[in-house]
């Protein structure tokens, strides 16, 4: 008998590819090799310091550390209705429109779970963020995956991402439930306006198709670019729900704050589920976050402008390198194609290569789906002096491989 036995639904979920690198970074540092990492968007900055201190103001009261409320404090659901409304004239209702989640990842997987049968089938980008995929396959449904354009025009990859949207729609038996989206995109850092918005919630109106909007990268926008929301369509709140998280812009990743918001329909019945699996958030964390959400956006303007400077150390360090690459509009990440001369690697054995050789350590596309494949991802989650050394690390790699 096997020492471990996988359960039906623990064994649709395959060995975590990032497993591969992960472990052989771990070997490394256990040899005393200095690592430079870049693979997981772990955000090594801290919270303003009024939000530390009302954090630990509350939590120094003895009534606070009782149990909490699943769906979040009422101040705290008007705190981010109001916070809409300020950023994308958004109208929320606290009580039906809004629901606090331990993360966007928390919000996303149990909705997955309420809204989602056997049988049932999701639609999903390729390449995308691991648990789009795997929360429906959680809830036990079926996913097909629709490609993402990574090549081109910001204009021609949403046209293109539209017609592959609609093509895998119409190819599919049953009719897909869901559509899950994330833009600004996590890995590829894809951005989209306004217009593609009301397309596929056009689309999506016409199917009775679900959407969900993963927000999670809307306040790292750089160079006077700015993410819509897709409730900012008329219409949208009849077949959509967004998430939004603190865990970037106001550097809370910890913290494990983020909402779903939209269709109330969607929102009741995550409300109704979540009533039976946790107590909510610590208190203290939801007094903080009001503060974080009703304080001064300065402090989520310092994160974006700290991203963005390393952003632009990398990228032009890397095409002084000899790798071609082009900063992103948004997100804390740099989506690059694997260099010619180390494509037929690919991307799991090239991410190896470059953490054996240049001590930099990246996430090989392929682990964010197959159309990922070739690609590697850097988070810019460390600081403009390791940035330079790491730039440094892979010029000599280069240099080293050259002639091979």
């Amino acid at each position: 008998m096997s020492d471990f036995i996988e359960f039906p639904r623990i064994k649709r979920l395959p060995n975590y590819v990032f497993a591969v690198v992960n472990e052989l970074k771990a070997k490394l540092r256990k040899e005393g090799r200095d690592i430079i990492d870049f693979g997981m968007g772990n955000p090594d900055l801290k919270p303003a310091s009024h939000i530390i201190e009302k954090l630990c103001e509350v939590a120094r009261k003895k009534h606070t550390h009782r149990y909490s409320m699943s769906e979040g404090i009422p101040r705290l659901r008007k705190a981010i209705t109001n916070f809409y409304k300020e950023r994308f004239g958004v109208e929320l209702d606290p009580d039906k429109e809004a629901i606090l989640t331990i993360g966007s990842k928390e919000g996303l997987s149990h909705l997955m779970l309420a809204m989602l049968s056997p049988g049932d089938i999701a639609l999903v980008p390729s390449p995308r963020y691991p648990i789009h995929y795997y929360a429906p396959v959680i809830a036990g449904a079926s996913v097909l995956t629709v490609p993402l354009p990574i090549e081109g025009s910001d204009s021609e990859k949403q046209e293109q991402f539209l017609r592959n949207i609609y093509e895998t729609y119409e190819d599919s038996y049953p009719e897909p439930k869901v559509l899950i989206l994330n833009f600004p995109n996590n890995p590829t850092t894809m951005t989209v306006d306004l217009e593609f918005f009301k397309e596929i919630v056009k689309f999506a109106k016409k199917k009775n198709l679900w959407i969900i909007h993963d927000f999670a990268y809307a306040d790292l926008c750089f160079d006077g670019y700015k993410a819509p929301s897709i409730l900012q369509v008329e219409g949208a709140k009849d077949i959509a729900v967004e998430t939004y998280s603190l865990t970037k812009g106001f550097s809370m990743a910890g913290w494990r704050v983020g909402f779903v918001l939209g269709n109330p329909i969607l929102i009741h019945n995550l409300r109704r589920l979540k009533s039976y699996l946790d107590y909510g958030m610590f208190t203290p964390i939801q007094v903080a976050s009001i503060i974080a959400l009703e304080g001064d956006y300065s402090v989520v303007e310092k994160a974006k402008d700290t991203y963005s400077e390393r952003l632009d150390i990398l990228v032009n360090g890397l095409n002084r390198a000899g790798w071609k690459v082009e900063k992103p509009k948004a997100t804390m990440f740099l989506w690059a194609k694997i260099p010619e001369q180390f494509q037929k690697l690919g991307s799991i054995e090239f991410s190896k290569l470059l953490l054996t050789e240049a001590e930099v350590a990246v996430a090989p596309g392929v682990g964010f789906g197959e159309h990922g494949e070739g690609y590697v991802r850097f988070a810019v989650v460390e600081n403009k002096k390791r940035i330079r050394q790491a730039i440094r690390n892979i010029k000599k790699f280069f240099k080293k491989y050259s002639g091979k």
